[in-house]
């Protein structure tokens, strides 16, 4: 018998009983309402904005260095893959909302309520390790944003991290929809810096153009494959396929056949629009590295530091180095936002132990800054990069265990009815998922060995 702290609760949530007031990490289930009175339009808008806190978890500090890497590197020609993991994780996106939205459940307590009890500990530890290294990548990434903007020694940028703590309780009490405000106020002031960014690195469109066609130097260029690999594998983000099934139930719609076939259609609307926004923003990073570096013969450019220190000489506007830090922090600080909502859902869906939001990410950030300030205070700057890239190695062991049980779900019958995956869908999606599995295989293989 499993110790006490850890004792699974019963299967307590049912499909008649899903609108019980059941509280998580996205505040009390269907918060927002979606009248079927009103226009299409407001329908339409009330449910924008959980895709926006999945789109976070796709360009944050961990996506940048395969980006900056793969425009100095060989220019443009990366583009087209930074357009098909974007590809991917919408359809895995899409059968995450489909899921919460029909089963009334998230994947976490769906995994447990299939799962036997050994298993259901085992996924749920595999889970926090990759929450963990996903925080890693977040207080990595908004040290090294505060040391560009205010000269803060990376030591001390680690360790005030842990004071977002308090933005997240706010944020909390405050409500959901001032929760998703916040993060798209971020991904917005993202979205501008790199905007104007890449008007200052002034890129030749014609090959811009030419870089979102496939070409298969991608393949046979082993130096081109592997910064591929690192794109399509840095992408795809397990968490988020947690956090996205259960943000979808904060929307109170009508739970007949109609009102969730609408649903799914403004769930699907939603995060496809956010993930284009994610998409522009890791294409914008790649078009300013290829044209800012890589026509200017610096192809080896990789680390966050060395980016920000040649991106204002080499546009010739010092602007372009103080836009590259703030997006940088932005990118963290709404990473990190997303990354407390995910923590939380996961150990309330597996184990149903409930703890409050503030001590969750007091927990979680400490996990996070005890190896990056050790690493910091060890091996400098060498060494924030190093743990930055294990992060994500850590993020891709993850990854089966969340799309496979998702895939199966939404396959099931008993459990989606007749929103069960079409045959192309469940083609589309398991294709989907090797080729992510087996490019992280290649990428971890790669980078220990």
């Amino acid at each position: 018998m499993p110790p006490p702290a850890l004792t699974l609760a019963p299967d307590w949530v049912e499909e008649n009983t899903t609108e019980l007031a059941l509280t998580n990490a996205t505040n009390t289930i269907r918060e927002v309402p979606v009248r079927a009175s009103e226009p299409w339009l407001r329908r339409l808008f009330a449910f924008i904005g959980p895709g926006y806190l999945v789109a976070v978890g796709y360009m944050d500090p961990g996506n940048w260095a395969t980006d900056l890497a793969g425009g100095s590197a060989y220019g443009y020609k990366l583009l087209w893959i930074v357009m098909a993991s974007s590809f991917m994780a919408m359809v895995l996106q899409i059968l995450s909302a489909k899921l919460g939205i029909v089963a009334g459940m998230d994947l976490a307590q769906l995994c447990r309520k299939h799962s036997s009890p050994r298993s259901t500990i085992c996924q749920w530890l595999l889970c926090e390790v990759a929450i963990c290294a996903c925080d890693i990548a977040e207080v990595i990434g908004t040290a090294i944003a505060l040391k560009l903007l205010f000269n803060i020694p990376l030591a001390w940028g680690v360790a005030l991290t842990v004071l977002d703590v308090l933005v997240i309780l706010w944020l909390q009490k405050c409500g959901f929809r001032y929760l998703e405000a916040f993060v798209i106020s971020l991904l917005s002031l993202v979205f501008i810096c790199f905007s104007i960014n890449l008007l200052l690195s002034q890129p030749a469109w014609t090959n811009v153009f030419s870089g979102f066609i496939p070409t298969s130097e991608t393949v046979t260029n082993p130096g081109m494959l592997y910064l591929a690999i690192g794109i399509i594998g840095a992408t795809v983000m397990p968490h988020n396929l947690y956090l996205h099934s259960s943000t979808v139930q904060t929307r109170k719609f009508a739970k007949t056949s109609r009102g969730k076939r609408e649903a799914i259609t403004f769930a699907t609307v939603d995060i496809v629009i956010a993930l284009c926004l994610a998409l522009f923003v890791n294409a914008a990073i790649l078009i300013t590295s290829a044209a800012v570096f890589h026509a200017h013969g610096q192809h080896g450019i990789a680390e966050l530091q060395d980016a920000y220190r040649l991106i204002g000489p080499l546009t010739g506007s010092t602007i372009a180095s103080f836009l590259f830090a703030l997006a940088l922090l932005a990118s963290g600080q709404s990473s990190s936002v997303t990354a407390t909502m995910a923590g939380q859902i996961i150990m309330e869906g597996y184990v149903n132990l409930k703890m409050s939001p503030w001590a969750r990410r007091l927990i979680t950030r400490s996990l996070a800054i005890i190896p990056a300030l050790f690493v910091t205070l060890i091996c400098g700057e060498a060494g924030i990069g190093k743990l930055l890239l294990f992060s994500q190695v850590v993020l891709s062991l993850q990854l089966p265990f969340a799309m496979a049980p998702l895939i199966r779900f939404t396959s099931n019958k008993n459990i989606m009815g007749e929103f069960t995956n079409s045959r192309g869908m469940v083609v589309l999606a398991w294709i989907t998922m090797v080729i992510i599995v087996c490019l992280n295989v290649i990428l971890i293989w790669k980078a220990l060995f």
